[in-house]
Formats: C-alpha cells, sequence, structure tokens
C-alpha cells in the first residue's frame, strides 16, 4: 500500500484519491515539445473523499474557486518544469497548500466596541493633527 499524504496532523489523505493524467505542455521543451507529455492535471475527488471532515470540505471548495468543477472534484495543472515528475511534484504541492489552507480554522471574531477613553484619545489626535495643517495654510485664511 503506498504511503499516506500528510495534511495536518490528524488528517492524512490516501494517493489512491487522486487521479493523475498527462498531457501535452504548450511552451518550453527543446526537441521533445510535441513529442512528450510531461505537463500533470492533477484531480482529487473533494465532495466524495472519505479522509475530509465535511467542514473542511466546504472551507476547501471556497477556496479552490474556477478548480473545483460543478461534481465537487479538484482540478489542477502543472506545467511550468519540462519534466514530467518536476510537474507531478509541483501538482501534488500544489493540492496538499489547499487542503492545509483548508484545514485551517477561522477564528470567530467578537465584535467589541471601542471605549470612550479611546474614542477621545482618537478625536485629541486629529483635532491636533488639523491645527497643525492649519498652522500650515496661508495666513489670510486663519482668520
Amino acid at each position: 500500500m503506498a504511503e499516506l499524504i500528510p495534511i495536518t496532523r490528524s488528517i492524512s489523505i490516501d494517493p489512491s484519491e487522486i487521479e493523475e493524467t498527462f498531457v501535452r505542455s504548450a511552451g518550453r521543451g527543446g526537441q521533445n515539445v510535441n513529442k512528450v507529455s510531461s505537463a500533470v492535471q492533477l484531480r482529487f475527488d473533494l465532495k466524495n473523499s472519505p479522509s475530509l471532515p465535511e467542514a473542511m470540505k466546504r472551507r476547501v471548495a471556497t477556496l479552490a474557486g474556477k478548480r473545483l468543477t460543478k461534481s465537487g472534484v479538484i482540478v489542477i495543472s502543472a506545467n511550468s518544469h519540462r519534466d514530467q515528475p518536476m510537474n507531478r511534484a509541483d501538482a501534488l504541492d500544489k493540492l496538499v497548500a489547499l487542503l492545509v489552507a483548508g484545514a485551517h480554522v477561522p477564528k470567530f471574531r467578537v465584535a467589541t466596541r471601542p471605549t470612550l477613553a479611546s474614542k477621545r484619545r482618537r478625536l485629541e489626535g486629529k483635532s491636533i493633527r488639523s491645527g497643525i495643517k492649519r498652522l500650515r495654510s496661508n495666513p489670510a485664511d486663519n482668520q
């Protein structure tokens, strides 16, 4: 069995959940530019993945944006290298980075009100600043 791909300490995905297809890459390649399929399209079925909790799936779906298909599959393309193994590693790194970002639970922000003292300090600072700017203007305007 292949080794699990770690996402967080408690979450990891099975490599069998990832499907890779190789296509011809547009761009650099020298003599092999039209002969070798070095670009990688990585597909990960987010919707049906048993490895990820539902809350994380929702966060990853919003982070994936256009890379997520209507059927819930993430499609990641990598073609920046001439070498197929380097493109495979690059695509896998992109997927892991996306899943790690989705694993982060955003902190709940509690709305607070500024204190009366902080409001006074802010207004005093504004009046001091406006006085400085008034002194910089023309003397005729100060009357």
